[in-house]
């Protein structure tokens, strides 16, 4: 890894379980000399919620399936020089784009009235609309990484970070698949 000045990165999930953030922090003492290459500006996983101006990297995680999440990947694509689709829901909409087959309509009714035990309504207060179609993030803005995987491990991780620190384009399907 170079000796350059810190590269920026910011993170956020969309759609999906975090489960890509937990590979992220699974590269577990590999963080300490990753904290010397790169400065985390926004991320659920930092106290700062401001995403910056501009951000050498941003990472996004989760499919688009909400409005707030295509607001979230237009605001990454618009300050983030690279931007990279980390996980199978981000690459291809995976599990939350398994929805796409029914109504949206059937769909929140099942989830929220048909299986509640407990006051059978759909919420309307603190969550987000959903789309009616699931999409993966490069269906809403342009994507420069795709990182396959769910999760992708903390190794595929590490190897991605380390070829943009070093000044390389990676090479994610040398590592890693979809699923893996």
């Amino acid at each position: 890894m170079s000796t350059s000045p810190k590269i920026t990165v910011a993170t956020t999930w969309l759609d999906g379980c975090s489960g890509c953030h937990m590979s992220f922090l699974d590269m577990d003492e590999r963080l300490i000399e990753l904290a010397q290459h790169i400065d985390i500006l926004y991320s659920p996983l930092v106290d700062n919620k401001i995403l910056p101006e501009s951000v050498d990297i941003g990472i996004l995680e989760g499919s688009v399936s909400s409005d707030e999440d295509v607001e979230k990947a237009r605001a990454f694509r618009k300050h983030c020089k690279i931007l990279i689709s980390l996980g199978d829901c981000a690459v291809n909409g995976n599990v939350p784009a398994m929805r796409n087959h029914f109504k949206l309509a059937d769909v929140i009714d099942h989830a929220y009235r048909e299986t509640a035990t407990l006051q059978a309504q759909i919420p309307t207060q603190q969550v987000p609309a959903l789309r009616a179609i699931v999409q993966p993030i490069h269906a809403v803005v342009e994507v420069d990484i795709y990182v396959p995987g769910c999760p992708p491990s903390a190794d595929t991780i590490w190897y991605v970070l380390s070829e943009l620190i070093a000044g390389r384009q990676p090479n994610p399907s040398a590592v890693t698949r979809f699923g893996a």
